[in-house]
């Protein structure tokens, strides 16, 4: 369902309900522009990683990248299990982000985008003007603490900062404002109770001219409050109105105002409501009927549906699922929470009392794999390749039949949907292979040159079913993986992408990609893998349901990212929490 900046107010309440009662939520995000390769990266004294990054390095990468670039468009996909019917029901979301914020909240931001990534989103079909036209409002949890205290500054008039007059055009303006107030105040009758600030000549009929520009009445403003303090201003559309300071008018216009900008805020903060419903966090700033002027529905009903939102919500961060999602959620942090601390291990902290369940489908699939760098596992070959599973059962929600036909590769609505699809059906079927243990001090680093020869472009899934197989037969499932070695597959580069701008998508190794390509062709299958897979050995039987999230099952896959190219290939978050 594509939800724009016409809709989401309205669908707001229903977006919000999908994701309280969702099992878990798949994300996926469209960039304006990436960290860039890094071509013969220097080996480190002493290594033999042959230039490979560090996390770290990784991080500090994407890390300067995610705070130059944009989040375009965001997918969200909500999926919920109908036990009655023994299905999972997911319902995707597509948004673009806008990136310009609302003048009024004095919010500035550089709008950054990357030429390589400008081209890859083309060539996919992304509509540019897309963020601009249709984009949903939202504001980081620092933007948000940016408005308030500008709001503050602004509202202060104890603590106003001197307005210089720039200019002589300016300082003859501020002449006449001092003569005029001088002899409004000297009036000899009561009447006129207001003085009215407004450019020469307003008053005549012919009158053509433009009102006050925000500088003369800042100027105005200024000035009453630092010379006058019995006098009060008032802004109207073109002019300045000066009447006499009452703290009753005083105290009810600044309520007034002080509730226009909590409205004006809650809306700008938009998007990031979602986010902030994901991760189970305070929604009390929300006028729930504010966000639904549509339906026919008292106010009282939808502040106490949305209430008992707020509540199932409040401290229940829900299970959140990428695919490679290392970079989405150094970006996705970035745009919506605040700034990203120096340390990758600080990140990790961060990132995890935000999220405590994080899953990457990525992980999932090239977990028992020796080489994970040369994996086929992009969204697409994994999705493929699943589907041919009878079980679990998948639908998409009626309301949501846009990817019922239509594929939009490089859509984050449907990149989040097909993640979601990954994770309940090979989940469900690693777990019904009855054997996963957690290896990920035993990864193998293949040697910069190889001379074996062989045919093998890639580990495809159906290497994995078997090596799945080969474990649940064998007493020793570490030795199993170690047998378990590339399958031969079709004629295609082991990576998923052409340039570096398909990184966008789905990130393979920093290494060379005309080296990778040369070592996954010339990589030989082990002996002991290749017969099972020429005898077409049946995988385990797949049940119908995904392993309970307080199952064993998830201390080994959960929040562990996978970062193809750098030294430790993996990221833990940290322990799962049951």
């Amino acid at each position: 369902m594509d939800v724009t900046n016409r809709t989401f107010h309205h669908l707001f309440p229903s977006l919000v309900a999908a994701i309280a009662d969702a099992n878990f939520v798949a994300i996926d995000l469209e960039l304006s522009g990436i960290p860039g390769q890094q071509i013969n990266r220097p080996r480190a004294p002493g290594t033999r990683t042959g230039g490979k990054p560090s996390l770290q390095e990784r991080y500090d990468e994407i890390k300067t990248a995610a705070e130059k670039y944009q989040v375009l468009q965001l997918g969200i996909t909500c999926v919920g299990e109908n036990r009655n019917r023994g299905v999972y029901v997911v319902r995707p979301y597509n948004f673009f982000l806008d990136p310009v914020p609302d003048e009024r909240l004095h919010i500035e931001r550089i709008i950054s985008y990357q030429s390589g990534a400008v081209d890859f989103l083309l060539k996919n079909n992304f509509r540019m003007e897309g963020p601009f036209v249709e984009g949903v409002p939202y504001l980081s949890r620092r933007e948000e603490a940016t408005a308030r205290h500008l709001a503050a500054q602004r509202q202060d008039k104890t603590g106003m900062t001197d307005i210089k007059v720039r200019d002589a055009e300016a300082g003859q303006f501020m002449q006449r404002v001092q003569e005029e107030v001088y002899a409004w105040k000297n009036r000899l009758l009561p009447m006129p109770d207001f003085l009215n600030i407004a450019p020469v000549g307003h008053e005549r009929p012919d009158y053509r001219g433009a009102g006050l520009n925000n500088y003369q009445k800042a100027l105005v403003h200024h000035y009453i409050r630092a010379e006058h303090p019995d006098l009060a201003t008032i802004s109207r559309s073109g002019f300045i109105q000066i009447v006499a300071y009452n703290k009753e008018r005083e105290d009810a216009e600044q309520e007034f105002r002080n509730r226009k900008f909590e409205e004006r805020l809650a809306k700008q903060i938009g998007l990031r409501w979602l986010v902030e419903a994901i991760h189970g966090g305070d929604l009390s700033g929300i006028d729930a009927y504010s966000f639904n002027p549509a339906v026919p529905q008292d106010k009282n009903t939808i502040a106490i549906k949305f209430n008992g939102l707020r509540k199932q919500l409040r401290g229940q961060s829900t299970v959140l699922v990428g695919h490679n999602i290392f970079l989405d959620l150094i970006y996705f942090y970035a745009c919506f929470f605040g700034p990203l601390p120096d340390r990758v291990e600080d990140f990790q902290r961060c990132i995890h009392q935000t999220f405590p369940r994080i899953i990457d489908t990525k992980y999932l699939a090239t977990h028992s794999l020796d080489n994970p760098a040369l994996a086929r596992s992009s969204l697409d070959e994994l999705d493929e390749e699943l589907s041919k599973q009878a079980q679990p059962l998948i639908e998409l929600h009626p309301d949501h039949s846009k990817y019922k036909l239509a594929k939009p590769s490089h859509e984050a609505g449907f990149d989040s949907y097909l993640t979601a699809r990954i994770l309940v059906r090979l989940s469900t079927m690693l777990e019904s292979s009855g054997i996963y243990v957690d290896d990920e001090d035993d990864y193998y680093t293949p040697p910069e040159n190889q001379s074996s020869s062989g045919d093998s472009d890639g580990v495809s899934l159906d290497a994995y079913r078997v090596s799945a197989q080969l474990r649940s037969n064998d007493t020793d499932p570490r030795k199993s993986r170690r047998q378990s070695g590339s399958a031969s597959g079709s004629k295609r580069s082991p990576l998923s992408h052409d340039t570096v701008f398909d990184l966008l998508g789905d990130i393979p190794s920093d290494e060379d990609p005309i080296k990778l390509a040369r070592r996954a062709k010339n990589k030989k299958p082990s002996a002991s893998f290749e017969p099972a897979v020429q005898s077409n050995t049946k995988g385990p039987d797949v049940g119908g349901r995904m392993p309970a999230w307080d199952s064993d099952f998830w201390n080994v896959y959960g929040n562990k990212l996978r970062v193809n190219g750098t030294i430790e290939q993996v990221c833990h978050v940290g322990s799962w929490p049951h």
